[in-house]
């Protein structure tokens, strides 16, 4: 069993961090809301620390799971950041779904202060991580990775190293890529089948067994049909991550006609208002287009 650090108790961090102590470890958390963090410790075994470097002091392991690239940089970096408070040879294993340019910054700042980085994306929505059932996709050394993935373990149903430095980032933004396209295309289809005047319940019972089947159609299609988005990964997100992929594309030559497009819908779903609604109210763009 490790000392762990766990930094950031949002939606996907929140169980997470639950399933590190159900499985034994020694586990500090932190979070820039502190009731969050008061109320983890009130439902599993655990401290809460006051700052990043606090949390991290006598840490094994430091696990961060945040918002964006300058979150991520202002837990890492600064006075009470979680480099000042880690040991050498601690490992940072960092969940947030950021740029690869900034996870290759501070995984370099980490080699310089003699302390371990690992770059470890997630997919799987809420109830994966509720569920322990986690894609995790990672990049950095050979020896940080093998000292994380048991630790990793704990909510993650696959773990796999990619490559070096950046490496599990730019799988995620694979990941996002295709989770785009996969979901406009079902917004068509079950939207032609509305305008068809086919039971769209049926129509997915048949297609969901063949070459079309998917996650997304056989998670989503349901709501998607009742016009429900209250939930789920938000557009706003979608849109965060869309923008890393397309920026990483502008820097490697890559062609992402499709994700460009799609991007922009979500754009048109923000308009509508559904900045927090789950990414499979794409449908509702067409509703609303079609009328």
């Amino acid at each position: 069993m490790a000392r762990i650090a766990f930094l950031g108790l949002g939606v996907m961090g929140y169980p997470m961090a639950g399933h590190l102590a159900a499985a034994g470890h020694d586990v500090t958390v932190y979070n820039r809301t502190a009731a969050k963090a008061e109320k983890w410790t009130g439902e599993h075994k655990g401290a809460a620390a006051t700052t990043p470097a606090e949390a991290a002091s006598g840490a094994e392991f430091v696990m961060t799971c945040l918002g964006n690239d300058d979150d991520l940089r202002a837990v890492c970096s600064g006075p009470d950041g979680v480099f000042s408070g880690m040991d050498k040879g601690t490992i940072l294993v960092d969940h947030t779904t950021v740029s690869a340019d900034v996870t290759r910054e501070l995984s370099a700042l980490a080699a310089e202060a003699g302390l371990g980085f690992v770059d470890a994306p997630i997919s799987g929505g809420q109830a994966g991580a509720e569920n322990g059932q986690l894609s995790v996709m990672c990049g950095g050394e050979v020896d940080a990775y093998a000292r994380a993935e048991p630790v990793i373990a704990a909510y993650a149903k696959m773990c796999r190293r990619i490559g070096g430095s950046g490496a599990g980032q730019m799988t995620k933004m694979c990941n996002q890529i295709a989770i785009a396209g996969l979901v406009q295309g079902l917004s068509e289809a079950l939207h032609f089948a509305e305008k068809a005047g086919l039971d769209g319940r049926a129509v997915v019972e048949v297609i969901s067994q063949g070459a079309a089947g998917s996650w997304q159609m056989s998670n989503r299609y349901e709501t998607m049909l009742d016009d429900e988005f209250e939930f789920g990964f938000a557009v706003d997100w979608m849109r965060k991550d869309l923008g890393i992929c397309l920026g990483e594309a502008d820097n490697n030559g890559a062609s992402l006609p499709v994700t460009a497009l799609v991007d922009q819908f979500y754009k048109d779903v923000q308009k509508l208002g559904g900045g927090r609604w789950d990414t499979s109210s794409l449908i509702r763009r067409l509703r609303a287009v079609e009328g």
